[in-house]
């Protein structure tokens, strides 16, 4: 009966039903060609030039065709499993999953024409909490955001309606005929419709994920090994020094600033394409030793600081990505190690993209974040949504001039800029678009025209707004006692996003500025550089002309910078254009990327070239690179720890712990562990609960709560002295949260240190905490030490604000 059934369906519902199936991937295609254009529609309402329309057109709706096609192949198994088994539930649930389907592309199209690239394998190197914080910087999630996401499907469905309504089996059939043999053969003379801009966004999204698992298995470290065990040592006298040529060498070791510019694109400086919005910066190119051919060595910010303070590989999803940090060293740890004070100052939180585990590792002094600005400082508003980064530009250079008096000298300053980012918003934003207009107005030598100025206007503004912070900080250093003998180093992270790029080099191609009044003179240089060779030369100029520990070995992935005035490149420079891709590639005048290759001209420029033979040497090369970049992080196998003086490592987990740990926060995210830690306590089973807050603080250092409840459980074991260093750790790190000060002060209390416990209380009151509790507890510790006057004070002063409060009546009455 069964084999029976099963011919009964193939001989009249496969083919009766299979027309279905067709209408419904036809429409699947339709809809994707719809979203094609709505992409091509915004992409050139938002005044971006470059783009062939025609070509785009037909590149774009043959990949959506084939993306189309695969995916209707894909679940046709079952399509027609589902027929078997119950009909008409084949129909319904495909509409479902192919309306499921429309939704993702139609995510990855917006994600598209904000970030100016597809979304592909870096959707791995981001956690929900990124990603969440991320979208809500760009967007405001309302239900107006969501409901194109609704009304899509319901286009769908409706062209489906219409075929089914308006065509017969014939023309579906003939159609899909057709339309097989001509896009087929176009796809095999069209070479160039493969390029990912012209990809279908679902399409490419599915082939980057399944390369790079590919790559990652690939790249295995039980197949990776290397003649030399520490590929990247060599002699420190290796690293030639081509700086001091440019210098005045003075006596006392110099002070090093150096700024990280947000978004700050080359694009936007001198000469080139979007000029005009950064008068200072442009003034000051021709004050300094300035490389006009730099590149930053990632396409976002999460690479900078590794890049360019550590000149260190990238890892599987960048360096400070990697779970634990390998053995290596840095322009700040090596500094620390020379006497120097190190600091690092932005605007937004420091465990964003975990910036805080490098820094700590490398043993940084101070960290100023969003955590530690306190009264008198200005927020980036909050968008619809209740988001914001934290503080704008402005506002960092004060905090940061705000807190140099206090610093021993030398000293290495590191300062990451903000507003050039999403949503490009800052303090009196009216007024730099008033000045936005009076530039385009009277600057005749703009390179950019009126109406893409009108479309990210936003976007000038905010540069504007960062150009002229950046010239206060330095005028306002310029009167400190110490300018004279400081050098100065400004950069860009990556070129921003949202204005559409004239080619793939565009990401990354960033200013360097390095800036002195013991210049001797100001020189441009042509010739190609990158972060990784930043750390390597200034270090090599520092130490062969001042008083430092010498370095013995190095192990930097930059070789230094090349000071050569005419433009030319000596060094090989893979870059991860994102968490997860390592797929561009510069080898001496060519961009290898994404698999294509490109002849770089000397005013940096790019154009498509065919060259087998050089193309197979960069793709070899390539390869190389990866294998070297996962051999040496996977095996921690950068800079050997037996000679690593300079690190400070996290803490180091058993595999009994590791065990344990996986075990009990499984399916948890950081805060849910943090509320298993906590039951745990209140349960005294102290040692699981401190096990699962130091695996928190490896990843979360600043997390307070995690910090705060260790130093509690601590103070309950009677282990006073620890409890108290963690404690005033997390005060430091979080100097305007409450329970902190409590808690330390009830460690005070319990170890009878009544003086230490008015001093916390009193520098809480300082930072602005208005928690009641703390005058509460200074009023018990006054009574401790029999100072019943001011004990009287304070109780008095809480009963006039809550005068119901039990616990402050009974405490009154022992006074008496």
């Amino acid at each position: 009966m069964e084999i029976k059934k099963i011919k009964n369906i193939l001989n009249n519902s496969y083919f009766n039903n299979s027309y279905v199936y067709i209408y419904l991937t036809f429409s699947l295609i339709i809809t994707f060609w719809l979203l094609s254009l709505f992409e091509i529609y915004s992409t050139g309402s938002n005044g971006s030039e470059g783009q062939n329309i025609g070509a785009t057109l037909v590149y774009k709706l043959l990949n959506d065709f084939w993306a189309g096609i695969g995916i209707g192949l894909l679940f046709i198994p079952f399509y027609f499993a589902l027929l078997y088994i119950k009909k008409p539930l084949e129909v319904v649930l495909i509409k479902v999953l192919f309306a499921l389907v429309i939704i993702i592309q139609f995510a990855l199209v917006k994600y598209s024409l904000t970030t100016h690239i597809n979304l592909g394998a870096d959707l791995l190197g981001y956690s929900m909490d990124d990603m969440y914080t991320t979208v809500t910087a760009s967007e405001s999630l309302s239900l107006l955001y969501f409901l194109p996401f609704i009304i899509m499907p319901l286009v769908y469905l409706g062209i489906n309606y219409l075929l089914n309504k308006y065509t017969n089996e014939r023309q579906i059939f003939a159609t899909s005929f057709i339309f097989v043999i001509i896009l087929g053969s176009v796809k095999l003379v069209v070479p160039d419709s493969s390029g990912v801009v012209f990809q279908n966004k679902l399409n490419f999204l599915t082939t980057d994920i399944i390369k790079f698992q590919n790559e990652k298995s690939a790249l295995d470290a039980s197949n990776l090994f290397y003649k030399k065990e520490f590929p990247l040592m060599k002699p420190f006298k290796e690293t030639e020094d081509v700086l001091a040529p440019f210098f005045n060498i003075q006596s006392e070791k110099p002070n090093i600033v150096i700024i990280m510019a947000e978004g700050l694109g080359s694009d936007f400086i001198g000469k080139n394409s979007y000029r005009g919005f950064t008068p200072y910066l442009d003034s000051l190119t021709s004050k300094s030793l300035y490389w006009e051919n730099f590149v930053s060595n990632t396409g976002r910010t999460f690479g900078v600081a590794s890049s360019l303070l550590g000149s260190l590989p990238y890892g599987e999803k960048g360096f400070l990505e990697l779970g634990s940090q390998p053995s290596h060293i840095s322009l700040m740890s090596v500094l620390k190690a020379n006497d120097y004070t190190t600091s690092y100052y932005c605007g937004d939180d420091s465990s964003f993209d975990r910036k805080i585990n490098f820094l700590e590792y490398n043993d940084i002094d101070h960290v100023t974040d969003i955590n530690k600005f306190g009264t008198g400082y200005v927020k980036t508003k909050e968008n619809s949504g209740g988001f914001s980064w934290g503080y704008p530009d402005a506002e960092i250079f004060k905090k940061t001039l705000s807190e140099l008096d206090g610093k021993k000298m030398p000293r290495l300053d590191v300062i990451m800029t903000l507003s050039n980012h999403e949503p490009f918003d800052f303090p009196s934003k009216d007024i730099y678009l008033k000045k936005v207009d009076a530039i385009v107005n009277t600057n005749k030598t703009l390179g950019v025209k009126k109406g893409e100025v009108e479309t990210y206007k936003d976007i000038f503004a905010a540069l504007l707004y960062t150009d002229t912070s950046i010239k206060n900080f330095m005028e306002a250093y310029a009167k400190r006692p110490e300018y004279n003998n400081t050098i100065f180093i400004i950069t860009g992270d990556h070129r921003l996003i949202p204005i559409p790029q004239k080619d793939e080099l565009c990401r990354f191609h960033v200013p360097l500025l390095i800036y002195s009044p013991m210049l001797k003179k100001a020189k441009k240089f042509k010739s190609v550089s990158s972060h990784w060779d930043v750390t390597p030369s200034l270090l090599s100029f520092l130490m062969n002309n001042y008083k430092f520990n010498k370095l013995e070995k190095t192990a930097w992935m930059g070789q230094g910078l090349d000071t050569a005035k005419e433009f030319r490149n000596i060094h090989q420079i893979p870059l991860m254009r994102y968490k997860g891709s390592i797929n561009d590639y510069i080898y001496k005048d060519y961009l290898y990327s994404g698999g294509e290759l490109y002849k770089i001209n000397e005013n940096f420029g790019t154009y498509k070239v065919h060259e087998e033979k050089i193309s197979k040497i960069i793709a070899d090369s390539l390869l190389s690179f990866k294998k070297l970049n996962a051999y040496l992080t996977k095996k921690n196998k950068i800079f050997p720890a037996s000679l690593n003086i300079y690190s400070q490592p996290a803490v180091q987990f058993s595999k009994t712990e590791l065990a344990t740990i996986k075990e009990l926060t499984k399916g948890l995210n950081f805060d849910q562990t943090f509320l298993l830690a906590r039951d745990f306590a209140f349960k005294k089973d102290y040692k699981k609960a401190k096990l699962l807050c130091n695996y928190i603080l490896n990843e979360l250092p600043n997390y307070s709560e995690v910090r705060t409840l260790k130093g509690r459980m601590l103070a309950w074991e009677g282990k006073f002295p620890i409890a108290e260093s963690e404690l005033l750790n997390a005060i430091k790190r979080t100097p305007f949260e409450n329970d902190s000060y409590l808690a330390l002060m009830d460690v005070y209390w319990w170890s009878d240190q009544n003086k230490k416990a008015i001093e916390i209380a009193n520098k809480a009151v300082s930072n602005g905490i208005k928690n009641p509790e703390i005058s509460f507890k200074l009023a018990e510790t006054y009574k401790r030490m029999n100072n019943l006057k001011d004990a009287n004070s304070i109780i008095n002063n809480l009963l006039k604000r809550y005068p119901g409060n039990t616990n402050y009546l009974i405490f009154k009455k022992s006074l008496q």
